[in-house]
């Protein structure tokens, strides 16, 4: 399964996750930011090419559907409530996200 995490930056919450999820279960896992300034922005493509979609925060979820709604509209899209309150690789981040995307693959 293609898994692609958006945040705001991309600097992060949707970095940490590429990173420790990246081959877990055989699963290929991508990042971006939603954010004019992100490291890597989501693209057309990126949305295209994921099975599932994860955002960081609801905000993150209402600029795909207003940008990409085509793109998106046959996509499992989640949204997991993670605020911005951690550092890139951060412990607790890390859990969090573990814990919640199992639910999802």
């Amino acid at each position: 399964m293609k898994l692609l995490f958006l945040c705001s930056q991309n600097k992060r919450r949707s970095l940490t996750a590429e990173k420790i999820l990246d081959g877990y279960q055989g699963h290929e896992v991508r990042s971006a930011g939603t954010e004019t300034n992100a490291r890597i922005k989501v693209t057309a493509g990126l949305l295209g090419w994921a099975d599932v979609i994860f955002c960081m925060e609801k905000k993150n979820l209402y600029r795909i559907r207003a940008k990409y709604s085509d793109i998106i509209a046959d996509k499992k899209v989640i949204c997991l409530n993670i605020s911005d309150d951690y550092e890139f690789m951060d412990e607790e981040l890390q859990e969090l996200l573990k814990s919640y995307v199992c639910d999802y693959i």
